[in-house]
């Protein structure tokens, strides 16, 4: 019966060391972008901040346990002391450098990594429109004409810059390998700069809970070559659905999309339009369906 309960517990820890592993390979332990790298050395580092405080903490609790033991008649026993400046100092000093820190690390980095801030590159950027929706993600690529449904494909090398919005509710894009979650919302914009440096399938997802799809709301990131991603948009261009206003209205009805789709063609402004459209009904403006630079006198 030991050796039963010893096998198990063996089995039980290989298996949650292979999905600690697991995760390391597609997380935002294994970058693959410059922002990816620059977040897991912010981690790392604060990590390491962090633990030079938790370990000589469990260690010297473990030694004041062991030092003030029953048996120990070297122990002094002072039931009237009741303070020491010197170890207030101390005491007081190392929580107070943990915090500037840590502070410092995370201030500096949030500036550095600005999402807002485009990424160093003698190329030019990819220009990528996203939409979050009920529960798909629709890539507009504005100055190729061309949209997909839960698949992004990028050039190696290529800086990515995003503009990205919500159809409905609040939602969240998140590459992990790439970088930098940010929001999106219904009526207005943010923006996102990201790189990949390695070809590869990279996963997406939804970050923010937005609904009984939410689990399914994923999306690939595929990374090529510069002549593979010329390529792709060959063949893409004229082929597939067209991307108009009655396209996207289909788009916005609740549902999970299981397969990738393609639109060869798209409508141009239309990513301007739906920052227009008011989400589930009611507009980010305060008025129905109408953003405020468009309301009569009347109505307003």
């Amino acid at each position: 019966m030991h050796t039963t309960t010893e096998r198990m517990g063996r089995a039980l820890t290989l298996v949650a060391g292979g999905m600690v592993l697991a995760s390391c390979n597609e997380g935002v332990l294994s970058p693959k972008g410059p922002i990816g790298q620059a977040e897991q050395t912010i981690l790392f580092n604060a990590t390491a901040i962090m633990l030079a405080v938790i370990i000589p903490v469990i260690a010297l609790t473990l030694t004041f346990a062991w030092w003030f033991r029953a048996s120990n008649k070297r122990a002094r026993y002072q039931p009237d002391w009741e303070y020491s400046g010197r170890i207030e100092m101390i005491v007081w000093s190392i929580p107070a450098l943990v915090v500037l820190f840590l502070g410092g690390i995370a201030w500096i980095s949030s500036h550095d990594l600005d999402p807002y801030k485009p990424v160093q590159s003698q190329v030019s950027p990819v220009e990528v429109n996203v939409v979050s929706l009920d529960w798909k993600w629709l890539f507009i690529y504005p100055d190729k004409s061309i949209a997909s449904i839960n698949e992004l494909t990028v050039p190696v090398g290529t800086p990515i810059h995003f503009h990205l919005t919500s159809g409905t509710v609040m939602n969240s894009f998140f590459v992990p390998q790439l970088g930098s979650q940010i929001y999106t919302m219904a009526g207005m914009t943010s923006e996102l700069n990201l790189l990949a440096d390695t070809p590869g399938v990279y996963r997406g997802l939804s970050a923010q809970f937005s609904g009984d799809g939410f689990s399914d709301m994923h999306f690939n990131v595929k990374v090529v070559t510069a002549s593979d991603f010329a390529a792709w948009l060959a063949k893409v261009r004229g082929s597939g659905e067209k991307l108009d206003d009655v396209a996207y209205q289909k788009l916005l009805l609740p549902g999970i999309e299981p397969n990738v789709r393609i639109y060869g063609t798209v409508d141009p402004g239309i990513f301007e339009s739906i920052l227009l459209q008011p989400a589930e009904g009611v507009s980010p403006y305060g008025a129905p369906g109408r953003p405020p630079h468009l309301l009569s006198k009347s109505e307003s």
